[in-house]
């Protein structure tokens, strides 16, 4: 990559965060959706959590909701209303190509991310008494797990917003999201669900995120291997198609 790409996608993703930060709407389905149901679910105990303090298994479910309400829904509606009012139009006339906007979207996204973390966990900790379970955090699987569910679901986000009306992002966007809430392990255990429901819901991107950050986290699980053959299937699938199909106009 050129030097000059490179000052490209930086002046790019700056001016992005800067638009993420100052869209209310955003901000609201970024860091109230996911602060809201952490709290609420984690002061009324109604959700089944087998043994585990409620607030203990809904912070790894959160911050992958967090990943999803960024990269995904906040992002995909934000690009698809710019492609309606013709602003990716204009962007499409400067020397920014069609994948440098897809990186500097995905870097933007990472940033607002990292405030969202920082945020999740420090309500999580000094707020609702969260402690991480016995076994070591791995900062490492958290980074991998964050930056692969990031592209996976900024890529499905861009995809939409490249090929859909504006309406119709906001629709899908909202559906998937809602769909994958209830079917990523975030809120309650897979294996609630019927059997064949939970194996689908192992092979979608926000389950294997999920059940990533709790491994990161600390809780045991014998399914890191497997989770993160799916997300990286997932995020190199969607940031391709992204790339492929993506639309100034």
């Amino acid at each position: 990559m050129s030097a000059a790409a490179v000052r490209r996608i930086r002046a790019q993703a700056v001016m992005e965060l800067r638009m993420m930060l100052r869209n209310g709407e955003s901000v609201l389905v970024t860091f109230g959706i996911p602060l809201v149901l952490l709290v609420f679910f984690s002061m009324v105990d109604v959700l089944p959590h087998e043994g585990q303090r409620s607030v203990e298994f809904l912070v790894p479910g959160v911050l992958a909701l967090a990943v999803m309400s960024a990269a995904m829904v906040s992002l995909g509606i934000a690009t698809g209303f710019e492609r309606f009012y013709l602003v990716l139009k204009r962007l499409g006339a400067t020397p920014l190509r069609r994948r440098e906007l897809v990186v500097a979207k995905i870097l933007s996204v990472l940033a607002i991310e990292a405030i969202q973390i920082a945020v999740i966990l420090g309500i999580a900790l000094a707020g609702l008494g969260y402690r991480a379970p016995g076994q070591a955090v791995r900062g490492w699987l958290a980074l991998t797990a964050v930056g692969l569910g990031t592209a996976a679901f900024a890529g499905l986000g861009l995809a939409m917003a490249g090929r859909l009306r504006a309406m119709g992002t906001l629709a899908v966007a909202n559906v998937a999201y809602l769909a994958l809430l209830l079917l990523g392990g975030i809120a309650f255990p897979l294996d609630r669900l019927p059997a064949p429901v939970a194996a689908l819901a192992r092979l979608l991107p926000a389950a294997p995120l999920a059940d990533l950050l709790r491994a990161a986290l600390g809780s045991p699980t014998g399914t890191v291997g497997a989770d993160l053959a799916v997300l990286a299937v997932w995020a190199c699938a969607a940031t391709a198609l992204a790339s492929a199909t993506f639309r100034w106009e």
